[in-house]
This record gives C-alpha cells, structure tokens and sequence, in this order.
C-alpha cells in the first residue's frame, strides 16, 4: 500500500499525495479523485467540491489558526479601548 500524506495549506486547500480512493456520500467513486496530487475544498466555497477551485483566496478564507489570532487580535483591540 502507498503512503499518503494530507498537508493542510496555510489558508487554503487540503493537498492529498499519494494515491487515494475518493468516495462519494452516494458510495460512488468521485471521478479527478485518482489524480497525485489533489487538492481538496477546505473553505466549502468551491464550485468544483470537493476540489478546491482557488476560491478561497477570493473570498479571504482564513485557516483556524489564522481566525482564531485575527479575534483574539481583535478583542484585545477592542478591550484596549474601553
């Protein structure tokens, strides 16, 4: 069996290496799913899911770990200010 690997891409995507068999809720194969790699939605605005299309960087998606530092950021702002 192949090694596969998920790497969660700042702010974007999920790339999958290796080769994987991607499966529909329905049980169906998901045709472009055999490909090394892929890149899967991780933003949910994807037209292509459950491939990533590169929306993300238009509608300003931030990973976890980027939203989480903008509101903290945020709260201390605001609580810097009363």
């Amino acid at each position: 069996m192949s090694d596969v690997t998920v790497t969660v891409t700042e702010n974007g995507s999920y790339k999958v290496t290796g080769v994987v068999n991607l499966v529909g809720a329905d049980g169906e194969p998901v045709p472009g799913g055999d490909a090394d790699p892929i890149f899967l939605c991780r933003c949910g605005g994807s037209s292509n899911k459950p491939f990533c299309d590169g929306t993300h960087s238009k509608i300003g998606f931030q990973g976890a770990m980027a939203a989480v530092a903008a509101a903290d950021a945020a709260e201390a702002s605001e609580a810097s200010e009363a």
